[in-house]
């Protein structure tokens, strides 16, 4: 079958019961244009709505496509920024919703940032910008931003992408830990609430597939043991003092 009758009925799938999680036309648009088969192997899986796993990470199955940019509703001509570039599919449908010289991607795995240069590149989409940066740090050197991406669960977003998106700008991300729930934000912290979702949290150097050092669990204790010294006041720090002057006088 081919690839654009595959398309259509991944979108028809998505706007009509029992799922109706996609209304937005001009989203409905940009996945029945992308060619989602250049960005994973299988031709026919590609089109299925289910997730897929490549080089470590996640590939979002339509339905959690179509619920992220009719959140982030992107405008003709907006400046765009994905966190979290993976295979490069999501970049593509937001290269179709606005001018593809004004996406950009970043992510955190070398391995991907090639993976998606190259799936990008043979789908057609060669001006979308994909670096190799730490998400969180977003991508100062192009922004504002009018709308940012970011495929990555966090309690609270990165100050850093606050502080990059335009004015009226809007910044989606899924907020929780163990329970998610898509939400989008602006410079203001107006937040809006959507629907619930799933995704792996947010890395930071050292974490990445093939690094050294991964134990997200490690790294947080070292960092609440720091900041519990550093906040300790009143009884506790008297007690700290009183010991460390026991121990002065003992030597």
């Amino acid at each position: 079958m081919e690839p654009a009758v595959l398309r259509d009925d991944m979108v028809d799938g998505l706007t009509s019961p029992p799922k109706e999680v996609l209304e937005d036309e001009a989203v409905a648009l940009a996945m029945r244009d992308a060619p989602r088969h250049e960005f994973l192997d299988d031709e026919r899986a590609a089109y299925a709505d289910r997730e897929h796993d490549a080089l470590g990470t996640r590939v979002l199955s339509p339905s959690t496509v179509a619920r992220l940019f009719e959140a982030l509703s992107i405008e003709d001509g907006d400046s765009v920024l994905i966190v979290g570039a993976g295979v490069g599919y999501t970049a593509a449908i937001a290269a179709e919703l606005t001018d593809e010289t004004n996406v950009h991607a970043v992510d955190i795995a070398r391995p991907l940032v090639a993976l998606a240069r190259e799936n990008l590149g043979r789908a057609g989409y060669d001006a979308v910008l994909v670096d190799r940066r730490d998400g969180a740090n977003g991508l100062p050197e192009y922004a504002p931003f009018d709308r940012i991406l970011l495929e990555a669960a966090v309690v609270d977003p990165p100050r850093a992408l606050l502080e990059q998106l335009a004015e009226d700008g809007r910044l989606v991300f899924p907020r929780g830990t163990q329970r998610q729930r898509l939400v989008s934000t602006t410079p203001e912290d107006e937040r809006q609430g959507f629907d619930a979702v799933s995704f792996a949290p947010l890395l930071v150097e050292g974490e990445q597939s093939g690094a050294v050092e991964r134990n997200r669990t490690e790294r947080e204790d070292r960092e609440r043991a720091r900041k519990r010294l550093e906040s300790r006041s009143g009884w506790e720090q008297e007690w700290i003092e009183w010991d460390r002057r026991v121990e002065s006088g003992s030597n």
